[in-house]
């Protein structure tokens, strides 16, 4: 008897198609892992943009009350996406006799937008600070 060494035509195709398979597999999951990591980046960014205004905003003794304010982040901030932001400032929490020097509470929701590709993103961050009333915060006989 004659011993045989090789492969036959059959086993080398099923070897090459199997291996056609898993690499197709990888390259898929490459490619989703490529675009997760594009979109988290982006999602990062957003959140430190987001997290400069609010500090800014938090911050600022100005910020009228109750006004929609509104503006887009610069693109050497944003790495260059399409962003901007939106924010409002209203009292969250009163006493339940508002008078000069007790605190209440003030809320800032701040909405953050970017372009990513065609679609607009967008998530909300609130925050939170201490607000002391004073005199010309009450107008006599109003809400008294």
């Amino acid at each position: 008897m004659r011993s045989k060494r090789g492969f036959t035509v059959l086993e080398m195709i099923v070897a090459t198609t199997i291996m056609a398979i898993a690499v197709v597999g990888l390259l898929s999951g490459i490619a989703a892992s490529t675009r997760n990591a594009a979109r988290l980046r982006e999602y990062g960014r957003a959140v430190q943009l987001a997290r400069l205004r609010m500090n800014e905003l938090l911050v600022d003794p100005r910020l009228p009350r109750d006004v929609t304010l509104s503006g887009p982040y610069d693109p050497a901030l944003s790495g260059g996406l399409e962003a901007g932001w939106q924010a409002r400032l209203t009292t969250f929490e009163m006493p339940p006799a508002a008078a000069p020097g007790l605190l209440s509470l003030d809320r800032i929701e701040l909405q953050v937008w970017w372009t990513a590709g065609t679609r607009r993103r967008t998530f909300t961050l609130d925050g939170f600070r201490p607000r002391v009333w004073k005199p010309e915060d009450f107008v006599p006989g109003v809400g008294q």
